[in-house]
């Protein structure tokens, strides 16, 4: 940055003070803590050896602050990826289910964005297609905010809800099954795509939406033939928004298969075992014969479902977090 020249290129001189500004936040709050203890340490050894009673008291209390500065800290360091500092794409399908299922899909769209809405996330809606009776059977939206994507890689999996079904007229026990999948927006040049290799079609949108986006050909889907992905995008009111946010989005999908197939390798590589973080059921969310939330990979349960429907879920993406770092700091 202190380069001469640095500013003549506004665009790359911003990226590099985003880049700088995130490696302040991972390093900084380190150093801060480190500062502390020290301090916290010398203290601790003066009142010691004047055996001031009053002043351990206090020194008890900033140890306790410390310790929480620590679980912060370490929550941090679990999001490792190069691209969990990003902002996202959030994809909800219905799953296994039927008409319940479709609902449950609209369900945790509602539970996501109260979620981001929580923690100062900003949201914009990019697809959704409703059902035919009741909820969705698909919806996209793209979250802005810091660490965004490490947050929602917590997320991706299959959710299974246990419930009375509103839609069985003999309002028998239903399960249902949903899945959530995340995609960072990553830069436009980390991923290059053909346009030889895409097919582009454009149609009306459908559902509410205003005048204008029912009578014109502003929704776009775009084709990835090498690899057959389909996105699809009508939320903006112009055709041209419309393909920008489908290319967004089809580049974070290719950035993320290669992902997996890095992760596939390494899995390869040193032997692991299990099952990778997405494509299978990670919580379950019971409604009836009793009431409980339970994330299958940490263990975390908590029965105040209706508060986690609500968007209250720092809990389970918390513990998750800190398992990729070894179960983080052992309580004592």
């Amino acid at each position: 940055m202190a380069k001469q020249g640095f500013w003549d290129n506004p665009e790359a001189a911003q990226k590099v003070v985003r880049e700088l500004k995130a490696l302040k936040a991972v390093v900084e709050p380190w150093g801060d803590f480190e500062s502390a203890c020290s301090d916290a340490e010398v203290l601790l050894e003066m009142s010691l050896e004047a055996d001031e009673a009053s002043a351990i008291a206090d020194l008890e209390k900033e140890a306790e602050g410390l310790a929480a500065r620590l679980d912060r800290l370490e929550f941090q360091a679990a999001m490792s990826d190069p691209h969990d500092a990003l902002d996202c794409f959030v994809s909800i399908h219905a799953g296994a289910g039927g008409t319940d299922a479709a609902d449950w899909a609209d369900t945790l769209l509602r539970m996501y964005l109260r979620y981001c809405e929580r923690r100062g996330f900003a949201t914009e809606l990019v697809d959704r297609l409703p059902a035919e009776e009741a909820g969705i059977r698909k919806a996209t939206f793209k979250v802005k905010g810091p660490w965004a994507s490490g947050y929602f890689r917590a997320e991706m999996g299959v959710h299974r809800l246990v419930r009375l079904s509103p839609f069985d007229a003999a309002h028998r026990r239903q399960t249902s099954f949903a899945s959530l999948d995340m995609m960072p927006e990553v830069e436009e040049a980390e991923v290059e795509v053909n346009e030889a290799d895409l097919k582009v079609d454009t149609y009306r949108s459908g559902g509410a939406g205003g005048q204008h986006v029912n009578v014109t050909d502003s929704a776009v889907r775009v084709t990835h033939l090498p690899t057959g992905i389909v996105i699809a995008c009508q939320n903006e009111r112009s055709q041209h928004k419309n393909r920008r946010m489908a290319m967004l989005l089809l580049k974070a999908k290719l950035c993320q298969m290669q992902d997996e197939a890095r992760q596939d390798e390494l899995k390869k590589m040193y032997g692991e075992k299990g099952e990778i973080a997405w494509g299978y059921q990670i919580r379950s969310y019971v409604l009836h014969p009793y009431k409980l939330v339970k994330d299958l990979r940490t263990g975390v349960e908590t029965s105040n479902v209706d508060a986690v429907l609500d968007g209250e879920i720092d809990e389970f993406i918390e513990a998750w977090l800190k398992s990729r770092i070894g179960g983080g700091r052992k309580k004592s």
